[in-house]
Protein backbone atom coordinates (compact mmCIF):
# COMPACT_ATOMS: atom_id res chain seq x y z
CA UNK A 1 0.00 0.00 0.00
CA UNK A 2 3.15 2.39 0.91
CA UNK A 3 4.76 1.87 -1.95
CA UNK A 4 1.58 2.38 -4.29
CA UNK A 5 1.09 5.83 -2.43
CA UNK A 6 4.95 6.76 -3.38
CA UNK A 7 4.35 5.68 -7.11
CA UNK A 8 1.50 7.93 -6.75
CA UNK A 9 2.97 10.63 -4.89
CA UNK A 10 5.91 10.43 -7.47
CA UNK A 11 4.22 10.84 -10.55
CA UNK A 12 1.70 13.56 -9.59
CA UNK A 13 6.03 15.21 -8.84
CA UNK A 14 6.91 14.55 -12.20
CA UNK A 15 3.89 15.94 -13.85
CA UNK A 16 3.40 19.72 -15.26
CA UNK A 17 5.98 21.93 -16.88
CA UNK A 18 8.47 23.05 -14.85
CA UNK A 19 7.45 26.80 -15.39
CA UNK A 20 4.52 26.08 -13.45
CA UNK A 21 5.83 24.31 -10.76
CA UNK A 22 7.91 27.52 -10.29
CA UNK A 23 4.83 29.96 -11.36
CA UNK A 24 2.94 28.00 -8.46
CA UNK A 25 6.05 29.04 -5.74
CA UNK A 26 6.00 32.27 -6.79
CA UNK A 27 2.17 33.09 -6.86
CA UNK A 28 2.62 31.63 -3.17
CA UNK A 29 5.12 33.74 -2.41
CA UNK A 30 3.56 36.67 -3.50
CA UNK A 31 0.16 35.75 -1.20
CA UNK A 32 2.58 35.51 1.61
CA UNK A 33 4.41 38.99 0.94
CA UNK A 34 0.15 40.16 0.82
CA UNK A 35 0.32 38.87 4.47
CA UNK A 36 3.70 40.20 5.72
CA UNK A 37 3.49 43.54 4.08
CA UNK A 38 -0.01 43.86 6.02
CA UNK A 39 2.04 43.08 9.01
CA UNK A 40 4.57 45.41 8.59
CA UNK A 41 2.59 48.53 6.98
CA UNK A 42 0.15 47.84 10.32
CA UNK A 43 3.43 47.23 12.66
CA UNK A 44 5.28 50.28 11.67
CA UNK A 45 2.60 52.76 10.06
CA UNK A 46 4.06 52.80 6.63
CA UNK A 47 1.43 54.93 4.91
CA UNK A 48 -0.44 52.36 2.97
CA UNK A 49 -3.42 51.33 4.75
CA UNK A 50 -2.01 52.29 7.98
CA UNK A 51 -1.36 56.57 8.94
CA UNK A 52 -2.96 57.26 5.48
CA UNK A 53 -6.09 59.94 5.60
CA UNK A 54 -7.58 60.86 2.23
CA UNK A 55 -9.41 64.08 2.54
CA UNK A 56 -12.79 64.77 1.12
CA UNK A 57 -11.19 66.71 -2.11
CA UNK A 58 -9.02 63.24 -2.86
CA UNK A 59 -5.81 64.84 -1.49
CA UNK A 60 -3.64 61.79 0.22
CA UNK A 61 -1.59 62.65 3.42
CA UNK A 62 0.61 60.04 4.35
CA UNK A 63 2.04 60.48 8.42
CA UNK A 64 4.12 57.80 8.37
CA UNK A 65 5.06 56.22 11.81
CA UNK A 66 1.95 57.76 13.43
CA UNK A 67 0.10 57.09 16.76
CA UNK A 68 -1.80 54.08 14.56
CA UNK A 69 1.03 51.92 14.29
CA UNK A 70 0.86 49.12 16.23
CA UNK A 71 4.66 50.01 17.26
CA UNK A 72 3.66 53.19 18.82
CA UNK A 73 0.50 51.65 20.72
CA UNK A 74 -2.36 51.92 17.87
CA UNK A 75 -5.05 49.55 18.38
CA UNK A 76 -4.78 48.00 14.52
CA UNK A 77 -8.08 45.48 14.41
CA UNK A 78 -10.33 48.38 15.11
CA UNK A 79 -10.23 50.44 12.47
CA UNK A 80 -11.19 47.63 10.35
CA UNK A 81 -13.51 46.22 12.34
CA UNK A 82 -15.19 48.99 13.91
CA UNK A 83 -15.28 51.67 11.22
CA UNK A 84 -14.12 49.37 7.71
CA UNK A 85 -16.89 47.16 7.69
CA UNK A 86 -20.36 46.74 6.04
CA UNK A 87 -23.04 47.82 8.03
CA UNK A 88 -25.36 45.71 6.50
CA UNK A 89 -23.25 42.26 7.23
CA UNK A 90 -25.54 40.19 9.00
CA UNK A 91 -21.96 39.82 11.47
CA UNK A 92 -21.53 43.88 11.94
CA UNK A 93 -22.02 43.41 15.27
CA UNK A 94 -20.41 41.00 16.51
CA UNK A 95 -17.40 42.04 14.69
CA UNK A 96 -17.52 45.58 15.87
CA UNK A 97 -17.72 44.20 19.67
CA UNK A 98 -14.64 42.11 19.08
CA UNK A 99 -13.09 45.52 17.15
CA UNK A 100 -12.72 47.12 19.80
CA UNK A 101 -10.96 44.56 22.56
CA UNK A 102 -7.26 45.30 22.20
CA UNK A 103 -6.37 41.47 22.83
CA UNK A 104 -7.81 41.37 18.78
CA UNK A 105 -4.53 43.03 17.77
CA UNK A 106 -2.61 39.88 19.66
CA UNK A 107 -3.76 37.43 17.49
CA UNK A 108 -4.04 39.44 14.28
CA UNK A 109 -0.89 40.80 14.00
CA UNK A 110 0.81 37.57 14.89
CA UNK A 111 -1.46 35.60 12.11
CA UNK A 112 -0.40 38.11 9.31
CA UNK A 113 3.08 37.68 10.33
CA UNK A 114 2.97 34.01 10.67
CA UNK A 115 1.27 32.98 7.57
CA UNK A 116 3.43 35.78 5.55
CA UNK A 117 6.37 34.24 6.56
CA UNK A 118 5.42 30.43 5.83
CA UNK A 119 4.07 31.49 3.03
CA UNK A 120 7.05 33.15 1.43
CA UNK A 121 9.34 30.48 2.99
CA UNK A 122 7.39 27.43 2.04
CA UNK A 123 7.87 26.46 5.48
CA UNK A 124 4.13 24.99 7.78
CA UNK A 125 2.40 25.80 4.70
CA UNK A 126 -0.54 23.90 5.13
CA UNK A 127 -0.86 25.23 8.98
CA UNK A 128 -0.60 28.83 7.21
CA UNK A 129 -3.23 27.34 4.76
CA UNK A 130 -5.84 26.63 6.99
CA UNK A 131 -5.08 29.64 9.08
CA UNK A 132 -5.26 32.04 6.17
CA UNK A 133 -8.59 30.80 5.49
CA UNK A 134 -10.19 31.12 8.68
CA UNK A 135 -8.45 34.94 8.80
CA UNK A 136 -9.67 35.83 5.15
CA UNK A 137 -12.99 34.30 5.62
CA UNK A 138 -13.60 36.18 8.87
CA UNK A 139 -12.82 39.77 6.67
CA UNK A 140 -15.13 37.98 4.06
CA UNK A 141 -17.94 37.98 7.15
CA UNK A 142 -17.28 41.60 7.66
CA UNK A 143 -17.92 42.91 4.38
CA UNK A 144 -20.57 40.85 3.32
CA UNK A 145 -22.23 41.21 0.88
CA UNK A 146 -19.70 42.50 -1.50
CA UNK A 147 -20.42 45.37 -3.51
CA UNK A 148 -19.60 44.35 -7.39
CA UNK A 149 -20.28 40.49 -7.19
CA UNK A 150 -23.40 38.69 -4.63
CA UNK A 151 -20.97 36.13 -3.37
CA UNK A 152 -16.79 36.56 -4.40
CA UNK A 153 -14.39 39.26 -3.58
CA UNK A 154 -10.88 38.75 -3.39
CA UNK A 155 -10.76 37.15 0.11
CA UNK A 156 -12.83 34.26 -0.88
CA UNK A 157 -10.38 34.08 -4.06
CA UNK A 158 -7.07 34.20 -1.89
CA UNK A 159 -8.45 31.63 0.15
CA UNK A 160 -8.97 28.97 -3.01
CA UNK A 161 -5.90 29.86 -4.45
CA UNK A 162 -3.75 29.66 -1.07
CA UNK A 163 -4.91 26.34 -0.01
CA UNK A 164 -4.94 24.87 -3.79
CA UNK A 165 -1.37 26.03 -4.23
CA UNK A 166 -0.10 24.70 -0.81
CA UNK A 167 -1.78 21.17 -0.88
CA UNK A 168 -0.60 20.81 -5.05
CA UNK A 169 2.78 22.50 -3.75
CA UNK A 170 3.03 19.25 -0.98
CA UNK A 171 4.07 16.95 -4.05
CA UNK A 172 6.49 19.02 -4.95
CA UNK A 173 7.72 22.41 -3.96
CA UNK A 174 10.49 23.81 -6.79
CA UNK A 175 10.97 27.52 -4.73
CA UNK A 176 10.87 27.56 -0.94
CA UNK A 177 12.30 25.89 1.99
CA UNK A 178 9.67 23.08 1.68
CA UNK A 179 11.99 20.08 0.74
CA UNK A 180 14.61 20.61 3.50
CA UNK A 181 11.61 21.38 6.15
CA UNK A 182 10.08 17.92 5.12
CA UNK A 183 13.25 16.06 6.08
CA UNK A 184 13.31 16.97 9.28
CA UNK A 185 12.26 14.36 11.58
CA UNK A 186 9.98 16.67 13.71
CA UNK A 187 8.07 17.25 10.69
CA UNK A 188 8.14 13.62 9.56
CA UNK A 189 6.70 12.53 12.94
CA UNK A 190 4.17 15.61 12.61
CA UNK A 191 2.38 15.78 9.19
CA UNK A 192 0.67 18.94 10.29
CA UNK A 193 3.72 20.89 10.24
CA UNK A 194 4.74 20.39 6.46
Amino acid sequence: MAVNSQVAESATATTGSKLGWVMLSVTRIGLGFYFLWAFLDKLLGLGFSTCRTVAESGAVTIDAFCDKAWINGGHVTEGYLVYGGNTNSPFHDFFVNLGAQRWTDWIFMLGLLGIGLALMLGIGTRVAAWSSMLMLLFMYMTQMWPATNPILDEHIIYIVAILGIVHVELARQDVGLGTWWRKLPIVQKNAWLV
